[in-house]
């Protein structure tokens, strides 16, 4: 197990260039199985989910090889298996999106439910249901589902609740199935167009309509295509947090303002300066921040990616702040390494007249020590301690924490950060910080 030692009160000062999004690269890396020919994908993070996608693809048969420093090239032709390892499962979120891929190539796909952080049940019910409306048959057996069709065919569905993964989904089902899917109540995000963009540059038929409708007319053939992925917003955001947690001064090379107009509105209303610049978006600080309350929202709101890292930074901010939580049940694990670094931080459950409406998980998942709601006093100096990342955007947290603390802080198990942040602590060094890594 790997830890960081990070010394903290080093402000950031330079430039970073962010890569593609990992909620985009390894759903696009799978999608291009749906085609007959080979696809070039380009701008790839360095990060351990899609190494261990492009793992997966390599021993389900196709072609998958890196041609260059950020780019795969996959070869859907030679495709000779639909099992997915049972072990796999717990590595990350992206075993439900080869179910449509394997069921248009074999019509049958064996899959484990999906791993990745712990903040919360993955309300699957929202993906196989849409599969079940397209005609397929769903089962659980040996902790895998088996699902089958012999072709999908299209109708109109609706999503009870938004889901992200659930959309793109449905997204891949639809692009061969016979006759037109229609999908009501869809994700907006943006790493959904850009699985759109893929598609049908690929040859699929994906038209976004008002009210949240995406309309997919099936084919019978998708071919390849060559395309650059979106960059990370949530590395981004994360940056961003950095340097105006240090009181520093940070380029972020590639973010694109359009990704972040949530986060950028909640920085002004803090105080955070930003510049807006064909280079990307340039962060620094000025003078103190200003508490805000923030409540995560399904796109285009406040990710709920973002929120530990915003929390951190309003430890920071003068005032009291309030975070409500509307889309995982279980996001505030880092509350507690927080209080333990000197930050002010309660926990409450607000009272929602209408949570169905409200909530975006499924309450039938939520549990009564569960809180929905933090308020953060500040500002408060935080001071070093010793901790253990619990998931991706929980190791994020603490680094931040940890640089914006006095002293000097461990971080064990820091290979969880590695599924969503490429060479984090080097990249964070040529800007100032101080962090080792010990193996």
């Amino acid at each position: 197990m790997s830890k960081y030692i990070i010394t903290g009160q080093k402000p950031l000062q330079g430039t970073v260039n962010i890569g593609g999004a990992k909620n985009a690269s390894y759903k696009i890396m799978i999608a291009s199985l749906l085609g007959s020919t080979q696809s070039s994908i380009l701008n790839f993070s360095k990060i351990s989910d899609v190494e261990l996608v492009a793992e997966i693809i390599a021993y389900l048969g196709a072609g998958v090889k890196k041609n260059g420093d950020r780019t795969y090239s996959i070869d859907p032709s030679t495709l000779n298996n639909f099992q997915i390892k049972l072990e796999d499962g717990a590595q990350g979120r992206f075993s439900t999106i080869f179910i449509p891929v394997l069921l248009a190539k074999f019509g049958r796909a064996s899959v484990p439910a999906p791993g990745g952080d712990k903040i919360g049940k993955r309300p699957l019910d929202r993906h196989l249901d849409g599969l079940k409306a397209l005609g397929a048959q769903v089962a659980i057996k040996d902790g895998l589902y088996q699902v089958s069709a012999n072709k999908l065919i299209g109708t109109t569905y609706r999503f009870a609740k938004n889901t992200h993964t659930g959309t793109e989904t449905m997204i891949l089902a639809g692009a061969m199935a016979q006759g037109a899917t229609v999908l009501e109540n869809s994700a907006l995000e943006p790493e959904v167009d850009d699985l759109i963009k893929f598609l049908n540059a690929m040859g699929a038929k994906i038209e976004r309509q008002p009210n949240r409708v995406i309309k997919i007319e099936g084919v019978n053939q998708l071919g390849g295509a060559i395309h650059q992925l979106m960059p990370d917003r949530n590395e981004a955001v994360s940056y961003a947090c950095a340097a105006l947690a240090t009181k520093g001064d940070v380029i972020i090379q590639n973010a694109r303002p359009q990704d972040l107009t949530a986060f950028l509105e909640k920085l002004s209303e803090a105080g955070g300066e930003y510049q807006v610049g064909e280079f990307g978006i340039r962060f620094f600080y000025t003078r103190p921040l200003q508490a805000t309350w923030v409540t995560t929202q399904v796109a285009p709101g406040f990710m709920t990616d973002w929120q530990p890292l915003w929390a951190t930074l309003m430890t920071q901010a003068q005032g009291i702040s309030q975070i409500h939580e509307t889309i995982m049940t279980s996001r505030f694990q880092y509350v507690d390494e927080l209080k333990q670094m000197g930050a002010n931080i309660e926990t409450f459950q607000p009272q929602i007249d209408n949570p169905e409406q409200v909530y975006n998980f499924d309450l039938t998942d939520d549990l009564p020590t569960n809180h929905h709601a933090i308020r953060i006093t500040g500002a408060t100096p935080l001071i070093a301690g010793h901790f253990k990342v619990k998931d991706l955007r929980h190791g994020a947290t603490l680094v931040l924490a940890a640089m914006a603390a006095s002293g000097t802080s461990t971080i064990d198990n820091v290979e969880m950060i590695d599924r969503g942040y490429e060479d984090l602590a080097n990249r964070l060094n040529s800007m100032g910080a101080d962090i080792r890594l010990q193996r």
